[in-house]
């Protein structure tokens, strides 16, 4: 019987255990941490998005960064057969906005709990042990020595570590070097789905205000390089929030050495003239009043202030003594909120690990090392990350189902 290790118990590393199994594989996982699926529970805010309904391309559109690479991976093993997976395993699902698939629970300790329940029944045995060291006799994979000194025998070895991102999970980098030292190139690992550093100090200002349905522009000079719409939230540091989570993912890799300009349209359903009629209409509506005491019905109590100060407007001039020039400044403080993007969050805050294992050296069909026959990757130790909505874990979902079927291919 084919001896499978695999190293880490999270959502790729178990669904690559339970596949393995089901080709007649004799499993052993090694967990390092708490036990199986320490970070899947907390996925979601403890809800689980375990997957986004999609169709193949839209799962690549979602994946900013070798995204094709796993156009193999998404077709074995689609966001629909995930679902049909779970419902299988007794976790019924249901689909909210954004196609976003949770359990109908709401609980991710039941996807979790599916999982490990799975792997019992088909005999997988989960070890707490920390791998040291991928073994290799005459450039094959051979097994794993623990921290502890033991040596695990395997003709197989399946490298499912996660990225750096939690690390109180478990996911402290491992796997990355444990590549490297077997000649694998790795992406330098940054902070992905993350909030953003500002230089100007206004986000602390209106820290704690959410905003729905404002477009988010990412640029670098007259490049733009992300934009789309949704809602986000200032911070003491800076922005979040759903949009900006997504747009963290195009810059992650070159912060903090390069700036970028972030541009908020904070009134998105109205261009600059249909702006401009409702500004004059507002204002008649104060004619007498000054200028900072006539927003309220535009713009949230919190940014007012902060939108008068940019317009260069002084906000105890009268409405009436306004000019059309002043409120061509005003239109534009409003449409194009601008704001300096000098670095990420922490990594401990990411929610994803952007780099990782190269892919061009990895087997796209069976995530088989190109370099050492026996050994595989599944999951974020590998240079693919996504955008919020259920599309990483269906990455851990893919890679791992396709890594634990290789193992019942004749060699």
């Amino acid at each position: 019987m084919k001896e499978v290790l695999v190293i880490g118990a999270g959502a790729a590393g178990m669904m690559a255990a339970i596949r393995a199994a089901q080709q007649g594989c004799k499993v052993t996982v090694l967990e390092k941490g708490r036990g199986p699926g320490t970070k899947l529970n907390i996925t979601g805010k403890g809800r689980c998005n375990v997957t986004n309904d999609c169709d193949v391309d839209t799962l690549i559109r979602n994946v900013p960064r070798n995204g094709r690479f796993l156009f193999s991976a998404f077709h074995g093993f689609t966001s629909q057969d995930a679902m049909a997976f779970f419902e299988e395993l007794g976790v019924p699902l249901k689909t909210e906005r954004g196609q976003r698939v949770f359990p109908v629970s709401d609980r991710a300790r039941d996807v979790s709990g599916a999982l490990r329940d799975r792997m019992h029944r088909l005999g997988v045995r989960v070890i707490s042990a920390r791998a040291k060291e991928i073994l290799t006799e005459e450039g094959k994979v051979s097994g794993v020595l623990t921290a502890k000194g033991e040596r695990l025998t395997a003709q197989s070895v399946i490298v499912a570590t996660g990225g750096l991102s939690y690390p109180t999970t478990g996911s402290d980098g491992d796997g990355f070097r444990m590549a490297q030292s077997l000649g694998h190139m790795v992406e330098k690992p940054r902070p992905s789905l993350i909030w953003l550093r500002t230089r100007e100090k206004d986000p602390a200002r209106l820290e704690g205000l959410s905003l729905r349905n404002v477009q988010v522009s990412i640029r670098k000079g007259k490049k733009k390089i992300y934009e789309d719409f949704g809602e986000m939230v200032f911070t003491s540091q800076g922005v979040s929030g759903p949009v900006i989570l997504s747009a963290s993912a195009h810059i992650c890799r070159k912060l903090p050495e390069e700036e970028f300009d972030l541009l908020i349209d904070l009134k998105l359903a109205l261009d600059r003239e249909t702006l401009d009629k409702r500004v004059l209409r507002d204002f008649e509506k104060n004619i007498n009043r000054d200028f900072i005491n006539a927003l309220g019905e535009l713009l949230p109590h919190k940014l007012i202030p902060v939108v008068v100060e940019r317009s260069g407007i002084d906000g105890r001039k009268k409405v009436h003594e306004i000019t059309k020039g002043e409120r061509e400044r005003l239109c534009e403080a409003i449409k194009a909120f601008r704001l300096t993007v000098v670095d990420a969050g922490p990594m401990e805050e990411a929610i994803v690990t952007s780099g990782g294992v190269k892919v061009k050296e990895i087997d796209p069909r069976t995530m088989e090392s190109k370099l050492v026959p026996g050994l595989y990757f599944a999951g974020e130790v590998m240079d693919v990350d996504a955008y919020t909505g259920g599309f990483n874990l269906q990455i851990a979902w893919s890679t791992g189902h396709a890594a634990g079927m290789a193992q019942g291919e004749e060699r």
